[in-house]
């Protein structure tokens, strides 16, 4: 995600169309290259210059209270939608396996539990925002969701943990194919999910 001295806008792992049908190429395109460049290059500017440039992006989120206004909502924009880009993928869905799949067994009685959960805190965060599942700081798996470009990394979240899986509910990412309903974007999205990469995260923090 980073490096000691420099923070990279990374490419996006797919073309803008291979997320069709449940993602538009339009809006990705958008997202992706309008949005979401925004965010890096806001950030970047706002970092230049101070401390920050040298520090892991985690480590800024850690104090993000300390820093300007600017830096929370571009670095969180930076930083939350790679993980987007990153967990989801063309033929994705269906459910994950291994350690993951237990886990969200034993946290949620089932994956269609599990599935109801984040759905819902998707759509009924207010305004815009994230949904996110987590590993806190026990180790255990949590559902939670931020205002705006916040994040669960960051010392302002209500809950804290290490994000695994990243659900962009800003109206950016849905409205041109969706409008205004987000409960069917969100039903789409689990049609995208990248599990192997979620596991993946899973693993790393599991290491801490």
């Amino acid at each position: 995600m980073e490096t000691v001295t420099k923070f990279e806008f990374k490419a996006l792992p797919y073309a803008y169309d291979a997320l069709e049908p449940y993602i538009d190429k339009l809006t990705v395109e958008i997202h992706y290259s309008k949005h979401h460049k925004a965010y890096f290059d806001n950030f970047t500017n706002a970092i230049k210059g101070t401390e920050m440039e040298s520090m892991a992006i985690k480590d800024i989120f850690k104090k993000i209270s300390k820093y300007p206004v600017a830096v929370r909502n571009n670095g969180g924009g930076y930083f939350n939608h790679t993980l987007y880009w990153e967990n989801m993928k063309a033929h994705g869905g269906g459910q994950p396996t291994g350690k993951l799949s237990e886990a969200i067994k034993k946290t949620f009685s089932s994956f269609d539990e599990f599935k109801k959960q984040f759905s819902d805190a998707g759509k009924t965060r207010f305004g815009s925002g994230w949904a996110w599942l987590c590993l806190d700081d026990k180790g255990v798996l949590c559902i939670c969701s931020t205002p705006n470009q916040d994040n669960p990394l960051m010392d302002v979240a209500d809950k804290k943990g290490a994000p695994l899986l990243a659900l962009d509910v800003w109206e950016h990412a849905y409205y041109l194919k969706y409008q205004n309903k987000r409960p069917d974007y969100i039903e789409a999205f689990w049609n995208l999910v990248n599990w192997d990469e979620v596991a993946r995260r899973y693993e790393v923090a599991l290491k801490g």
